[in-house]
């Protein structure tokens, strides 16, 4: 299997975001009600994502490594990750005024994701170079979107299913994620990376 193949399998499938990792759990709980607004935080994540880790590897690469300051790190990701993040609340405002609504407060949150920050720091500690960066940080958007909107869905059956009181709200919503986790534990092994 070709490397940027079994990268992309490893970081929707195996390396879960949310699932394997257990990065980006505000959004996975407080969006997960509804299958649109899922859908619709899911997309902006993966923009920010892919968006983020790419131009986080260029700074990283060609200014903080050259000039020995990678102690700047983070901070430097986080004002990249909130320019895009900017940049994608003007996107959807002007474009779907309706999804804008919906998402809420939760838009602006996702400056402080630690998803959307945590996925562009392990790309710089696994060296990728630039394709393989914005590899890494689709696969990891596809894997968020996948995970809330499976999640999502089945909240939204679990709403009309007759769950015993003591577990209704996030009880349930808690034990659906953990045995999301689980069967999705089921990919390890699925790709081997030399």
């Amino acid at each position: 299997m070709p490397h940027n193949l079994s990268l992309l399998i490893t970081t929707v499938l195996v390396n879960n975001v949310i699932l394997s990792q257990i990065l980006g759990l505000c959004p996975f709980l407080g969006l997960s009600r509804k299958w649109d607004s899922a859908i619709g935080m899911g997309a902006a994540t993966s923009f920010v994502l892919t968006i983020g880790c790419g131009t986080s590897y260029m700074i990283d690469r060609y200014i903080l490594i050259p000039h020995h300051v990678e102690f700047l790190r983070i901070l430097s990701f986080i004002v990249v990750i909130a320019g895009i993040v900017q940049l994608t609340e003007r996107i959807i405002q002007a474009v779907s005024p309706l999804l804008y609504r919906v998402l809420g407060i939760y838009l602006p949150l996702i400056t402080t994701n630690c998803a959307v920050l945590g996925i562009p720091l392990i790309n710089s500690g696994m060296k990728h170079n630039l394709s393989e960066s914005l590899i890494f940080g689709f696969g990891n958007a596809i894997g968020f979107t996948l995970v809330l909107i499976l999640f999502s869905s089945i909240r939204e059956r679990l709403g009309a299913a007759d769950v015993p009181v003591i577990f209704r709200g996030n009880a349930i919503a808690l034990m659906t994620a953990g045995l999301m986790g689980v069967a999705f534990s089921g990919f390890n092994g699925l790709v081997k990376l030399s």
